[in-house]
């Protein structure tokens, strides 16, 4: 079973690997990282390291038995007792569980590791996986809005009850 861990310096090159392999995967159904992204990605690891040092992230990767990344769920804009998720599988490990199983694990960190009481999402109307994980986790349609031009809804749930472990 794969394991949620927070991002460490050492994830570096199988994170680079992971985004690599999925980049045409993950562009079919979110906007693409760019050129940038990669050419820069060293730099930008060492950014969301800082970033998480200082709580206003969380970064997490699901880690298989051979130490590859098979997915990333993130905690964002972390402020208030709030913070945005955001979450995606590789392709080859798509339609398991893991990200129901990832996010669940999430939530239960965001309230009895990092003290958060709320977490919001969003996705494209057209994402039926997305919208079938978050609704499985607990998050419920509070508005519309448009994720790259696209139509798409946004979330909230509380996780007064993860805490004690519910999600």
């Amino acid at each position: 079973m794969p394991e949620l861990q927070l991002l460490r310096p050492d994830h570096a090159p199988a994170l680079l690997a992971f985004e690599r392999e999925n980049r045409d995967y993950f562009a079919a159904s979110i906007p693409d990282r760019g050129e940038d992204y990669f050419a820069r990605f060293d730099q930008r690891h060492l950014a969301l390291l800082a970033e998480q040092e200082a709580g206003a992230c969380y970064f997490h990767l699901l880690v298989g038995s051979a130490g590859d990344v098979l997915g990333r769920v993130n905690l964002v804009d972390v402020a208030d007792g709030a913070a945005e998720l955001g979450y995606r599988i590789a392709e080859r490990a798509a339609g398991r569980g893991l990200a129901t199983s990832a996010v669940r694990e999430v939530c239960r960190l965001a309230a009895a590791g990092y003290g958060l009481t709320a977490l919001r999402a969003a996705t494209t109307l057209d994402n039926a996986a997305s919208r079938a994980v978050l609704a499985r986790t607990g998050f419920t349609v509070v508005g519309r809005t448009r994720l790259s031009g696209r139509p798409g809804l946004t979330y909230l749930r509380s996780l007064e009850d993860s805490a004690a472990g519910a999600c």
